[in-house]
């Protein structure tokens, strides 16, 4: 018998080790210098920064008066922002001219607002539906009566009176809870077989987004008390709800009619071969998967809304953007070379936490409802 067997009687020469495919040099070749061009505009990108950030940092923190400074500190000439105006007048800017011993109403209304709205963002917590029906129809009922008052030995307070992030919250909410069902009603009706129903869907869409919502608003203002009967006045927190909500519809129903048209017409024929009545179809089969190909288009309508209640200084409300800027105006105990700037980038501020959380949250939701597609 042959013995195949072999044995080595000298060492394999060494090789060289294989490149490296994970760590932070690679993560740069790969994404920062791949090309010249790459290489290039990284380049450049880190002399901008190197430009503006050490001034914005020393802005706003470096040089920055913190929130225990004085209006002295404030206006020395090396001074950055005036966190002290912003801690002093924080009342202001959240509350507008509600009466002081009265803010707790609407911090009550914060609190409650927060307990029923979290839970309805975490998929996973039980109770959904009695958590909806409450902050849909329980919540905004109570919320009104505590900030309006005149109830329950609740000292009366115009809405002439509510200003800054409360106006701005309150507007925000609203509008975006009344325009999405809106807005799919009338995707759904432009979408619709009788000619009726879609003519006045088609037309309440392109009409109204055919003009900007500052136009919208100012009609609320002006020219709405001109068709009302005398005497009759329409409150000016409703005007600037009804148009802001009717605007976002407009666009929300285009974004809907989109999911809507993107989902193959065998999905349509399978609920109807199923027997099921046309809403059935809509709200079990067709809906469902038409707003989960259309969440970035909503979230977008949602954040320009949000943005947009800056506008509303034109039916005469204070938004938290008009707030800061009336006291900007009207500070006169405060007023240096920063003071108006480090209004505005407080403002800045808080309109990018809220936008940039509904962003994460957006793409949250494509994530955990991205089955059956492969990215």
């Amino acid at each position: 018998m042959t013995d195949i067997g072999f044995v080595r009687s000298e060492l394999v020469p060494a090789k060289p080790a294989p490149n490296r495919t994970s760590g932070a040099i690679v993560w740069m070749q790969k994404n920062l210098f791949a090309t010249p061009m790459d290489a290039l505009l990284t380049v450049l990108g880190a002399l901008f920064l190197l430009w503006i950030v050490p001034p914005l940092f020393n802005f706003v923190i470096g040089h920055a008066v913190g929130p225990m400074g004085t209006v002295e500190e404030c206006r020395a000439i090396e001074a950055g922002a005036c966190w002290a105006y912003i801690y002093n007048e924080m009342e202001f800017f959240i509350y507008g001219f509600y009466d002081i011993p009265q803010q707790w109403r609407p911090n009550l209304v914060f609190v409650m607002g927060a307990l029923l709205f979290v839970p309805l963002l975490m998929p996973k917590l039980p109770y959904k539906r009695l958590n909806a029906a409450l902050f849909l129809f329980v919540y905004p009922i109570v919320s009104y009566f505590l900030l309006a008052g005149g109830v329950f030995g609740l000292s009366p307070m115009p809405t002439e009176k509510w200003g800054g992030l409360l106006v701005t919250l309150i507007i925000s909410v609203v509008g975006i809870t009344l325009s999405f069902p809106l807005g799919i009603i009338l995707a759904l009706g432009r979408q619709s077989s009788l000619p009726v129903i879609k003519t006045l869907c088609v037309a309440f869409i392109e009409l109204i987004r055919a003009v900007p919502l500052i136009t919208i608003l100012f009609m609320a203002s002006i020219m709405l008390p001109l068709f009302m009967p005398q005497g009759t006045t329409v409150d000016k927190l409703l005007r600037a709800l009804v148009g802001v909500t009717l605007f976002t519809s407009a666009y929300m129903a285009e974004v809907v009619r989109g999911g809507l048209q993107a989902i193959p017409r065998g999905q349509y024929e399978a609920a109807a071969s199923l027997g099921l009545g046309y809403w059935q179809r809509m709200y079990f089969i067709i809906l469902p998967q038409a707003l989960k190909h259309v969440i970035p288009g909503i979230v977008n309508n949602f954040i320009a809304l949000f943005k947009d209640t800056s506008l509303v200084y034109i039916v005469g409300m204070k938004d938290l953007l008009e707030a800061v800027k009336t006291k900007n105006d009207s500070a006169l105990e405060w007023q240096s070379a920063n003071t108006a700037t480090t209004g505005y980038l407080f403002a800045a501020m808080v309109f990018w936490v809220f936008c940039f959380s509904m962003s994460r949250y957006s793409m949250f939701m494509e994530r955990r409802l991205n089955t059956g597609h492969k990215r």
